[in-house]
C-alpha cells in the first residue's frame, strides 16, 4: 500500500464504541483491520462499510491470547505494510453477581479481556511503530465510564 495510507487497528470492532470508531476512521481515510472475538459481526461492520476490501480486514482475535494478538498484527502488517493507530477497545465487564459468587474463571476472562489486551496489543503496536519509515504512530486506549463511576 502507498506509503501516504493511515493504517488503523480497532479491537472490539464488531459492536458499540469499537465499530463507529472503525468506520469513522475509514471515511476519514484509513485503511481499518477490524479485530474482534466474532468474525461474522467484523464482516458485518464491514459490509456496512461500503468501503474496499483494500482498504479492511477482519481478523478474529481474542486480545487475552498472545498468539492471537500477535497474528492480528502479523495479518494487519502483511497486508498494510504499516501501522499508524491502535485503538485498544476490547472489553468486558463480569456478571452482576456478588463479588464474592464470581468465579476465577469470570474473573480472569475480564482481566485478560481489560487489561492484558491492551497490554498485548500496545507491545505488538510499538514493534511495528518503531520498525517502520516513517517510525511512529498513535496508541488510544479506550476505558469503560466504570473507571471513574463503578456500577454494582
Amino acid at each position: 500500500m502507498s506509503s501516504n495510507i493511515k493504517v488503523a487497528i480497532v479491537t472490539g470492532a464488531g459492536t458499540g464504541i469499537g465499530k463507529a470508531v472503525a468506520l469513522a476512521l475509514l471515511k476519514e481515510g484509513y485503511s481499518v483491520a477490524f479485530a474482534g472475538r466474532r468474525i461474522e459481526l467484523l464482516e458485518k461492520a464491514i459490509a456496512q462499510s461500503g468501503a474496499g476490501a483494500a482498504h479492511t480486514l477482519a481478523v478474529a482475535t481474542d486480545v487475552g491470547d498472545p498468539a492471537s494478538v500477535s497474528a492480528l498484527f502479523a495479518k494487519t502488517k502483511e497486508k498494510f505494510g504499516r501501522l499508524d493507530l491502535l485503538f485498544n477497545n476490547a472489553g468486558m465487564g463480569a456478571p452482576g453477581i456478588p463479588m464474592e459468587d464470581l468465579s476465577y474463571g469470570q474473573w480472569k476472562a475480564v482481566v485478560d479481556a481489560n487489561l492484558t489486551g491492551a497490554f498485548l496489543c500496545t507491545q505488538e503496536a510499538i514493534r511495528i511503530m518503531k520498525d517502520q519509515t516513517p517510525r511512529g504512530g498513535r496508541i488510544i486506549n479506550n476505558g469503560s465510564i466504570s473507571a471513574h463511576a463503578p456500577r454494582p
